[in-house]
């Protein structure tokens, strides 16, 4: 097995327990779990990437590379962002500050949709990058 098949796999996993996390919303204490959880093995997953494929250099190389590599990479980094202002935004959910509550939704929802985005490309940018 391929270490690509093996980051895929724990792609799909992150993304499989991503949409179980918002499932799972109006149960605070289970959606902070799983949401937490989620956000630290993706961030790990970037660390392994780095780690078996020096991809920051790779990635840093924008003129070089295909375009579906760098929309990946894009997507990618744009969604560890969004990670981070989620983290933010709960934090002071749960400080009961609820003005805050419609931005963690519809960046939450931004997010999961730029999750699904960064599986998708990763599938293109592993065959063209």
């Amino acid at each position: 097995m391929t270490s690509a098949t093996i980051f895929q796999i724990q792609s799909a996993l992150i993304l499989a327990l991503l949409l179980i996390g918002v499932y799972f919303r109006r149960n605070r204490a289970r959606h902070i779990k799983i949401m937490s959880f989620v956000i630290a093995w993706d961030i790990l997953l970037v660390l392994q990437i780095e780690l078996t494929r020096s991809a920051i250099d790779k990635a840093s190389r924008v003129v070089t590379n295909s375009g579906l590599l760098n929309i990946h990479v894009s997507i990618a980094v744009s969604t560890v962002i969004l990670y981070l202002v989620l983290i933010y935004l709960g934090r002071k959910l749960l400080k009961g500050q609820e003005k805050y509550r419609p931005w963690h939704r519809r960046l939450g929802m931004l997010t999961v949709g730029m999750r699904i985005l960064t599986f998708v490309t990763s599938f293109f940018a592993v065959t063209n990058g």
